[in-house]
């Protein structure tokens, strides 16, 4: 539609299921290249992506003509697909059911970046299940915690 501009910014955080961790530092990069393909392919602007072992930090410029539950099951598909066709995990690999979404502003853009590149240092002094209670804190977001992850400490 003529004259129509959005900003729109997504930070996207989701996990192996069982919270295993299943995402191999030798060929974490190749994943991330895959996701990124995919994110593109829809026509959204990867910002910054990155994986630990246990989870995934993705960060985007949001397209809003795809709904956000539909790029995420989008992405964990074809990721997990993608995975067992190049035979990168010993078991069988798959996402853990939900996902954290999170916006934020053009201004906390670079903030948002530098925090999910720099995800092996911040792990240093916090796991994922702080690093994840403490963003839904942050959000307001109400939960139970029967429906978190399955946190393993």
């Amino acid at each position: 539609m003529a004259n129509t501009y959005t900003q729109c910014y997504a930070h996207l955080v989701f996990c192996p299921k069982n919270r295993q961790a299943l995402i191999k530092r030798q060929w974490h990069n190749e994943l991330e290249k895959y996701i990124t393909g995919i994110i593109q392919n829809h026509k959204h602007k990867l910002l910054a992506i990155g994986s630990m072992p246990d989870h995934i930090h993705i960060f985007i410029g949001y397209n809003l003509n795809q709904l956000i539950p539909d790029l995420v099951e989008t992405i964990k598909t074809s990721a997990s697909a993608w995975i067992k066709y190049n035979k990168l995990s010993d078991i069988k690999f798959e996402w853990q059911r939900g996902y954290g979404a999170f916006t934020h502003s053009h201004s906390q853009v670079k903030t948002v970046i530098n925090y999910i590149l720099n995800q092996e240092d911040h792990h240093k002094k916090k796991n994922f299940k702080e690093e994840y209670l403490e963003l839904l804190n942050e959000f307001e977001i109400e939960f139970k915690n029967e429906y978190l992850f399955e946190f393993f400490d």
